[in-house]
């Protein structure tokens, strides 16, 4: 379950606020929701040009076109700064 990250997202944003059980199954399955429509999305893409790994690239063109506007682009810079940290560490 995302239920520890979601806790973790939602401290950083409203410190002082808490969740209910069912309002945090309702969010994990909302981010399983959108998980799969994205990974299913990255797959269409890599299958439409021949490929047979899922990169970066295929996940922010699946994030591009699934979520709206702002949203996508705040995802985008977000998933960028993610592998930029990722990559470095390694």
């Amino acid at each position: 379950t995302y239920s520890s990250y979601i806790c973790k997202v939602l401290k950083q944003v409203h410190p002082e606020k808490g969740i209910s059980r069912r309002a945090m199954s309702i969010m994990n399955s909302f981010v399983n929701d959108s998980f799969e429509r994205l990974a299913n999305e990255a797959i269409k893409l890599a299958r439409y040009n021949t490929r047979s790994t899922l990169t970066s690239r295929e996940i922010q063109t699946a994030v591009r076109l699934l979520l709206p506007g702002e949203l996508a682009k705040h995802a985008i810079s977000e998933g960028t700064k993610a592998v930029t940290k990722y990559t470095s560490s390694s």
